[in-house]
């Protein structure tokens, strides 16, 4: 079994790879490798303690927020799809709608493109809470069992922001969940409480037995 402090290390580099998705191009791929380290570190922790609800919460967080996010991908792909073929355009060519064009009336399904739209967000939106409930449940037993409460301020700061995330301040507040997540990880002691070494107690050797 690998050394707390080396899950330790490999939550905290998962955690600040997850932070890097702000930045366009491969701030993607970097956000899904950090979060598979920290589903890997979830792993660790829960052999370490012999706790495999910690584990089993954070994959079904991640896979829940997978499936949303493909979800709200193919029902935008097929409103943006249909809106094209209604007007005859190509994916290349949506690009060329202008504002006269829109203003004379000339294309069609406008609203019908919006509201699928909305509808895949309102999908991914509801996935999100739904991930963010297990990755809650996850981090609290986590915090509990190795005395570090930043990983309940984090799991409790993404639960608001996932709800929040039909607003813009949703996304700064998982942004800031995803800091301290990377410190909650850092916070982890190197070893179990029960695995330091305990002060060997001092024995008074039994009085010489009496002469008569």
């Amino acid at each position: 079994m690998a050394l707390l402090s080396s899950t330790r290390s490999i939550g905290v580099i998962g955690s600040i790879l997850v932070i890097l998705f702000i930045f366009p191009g491969a701030g993607p791929f970097l956000a899904v490798v950090g979060w598979l380290l920290v589903i890997i570190a979830a792993y660790l922790l829960s052999q370490h303690i012999d706790n495999r609800r910690i584990f089993n919460n954070v994959l079904v967080a991640a896979i829940l927020a997978i499936v949303g996010v493909i979800a709200f991908a193919l029902v935008a792909l097929s409103a943006v799809l249909s809106f094209a073929g209604i007007n005859g355009l190509g994916l290349s060519s949506l690009t060329g709608i202008n504002r006269t064009a829109l203003a004379v009336g000339s294309v069609h399904g406008l609203g019908s493109l919006v509201t699928g739209v909305l509808s895949g967000l309102a999908v991914l939106w509801v996935f999100l809470i739904g991930s963010a409930f297990f990755l809650r449940r996850s981090f609290r037993e986590i915090a509990s069992r190795f005395n570090v409460s930043w990983f309940s301020t984090a799991a409790l700061l993404y639960l608001i922001g996932a709800v929040l995330t039909i607003v813009a301040v949703g996304l700064v507040i998982v942004f800031v969940a995803e800091i301290i997540q990377a410190y909650a990880f850092y916070s982890l002691p190197g070893q179990l409480p029960e695995e330091k070494e305990r002060p060997v107690p001092m024995t008074v050797p039994p009085p010489p037995p009496q002469q008569f």
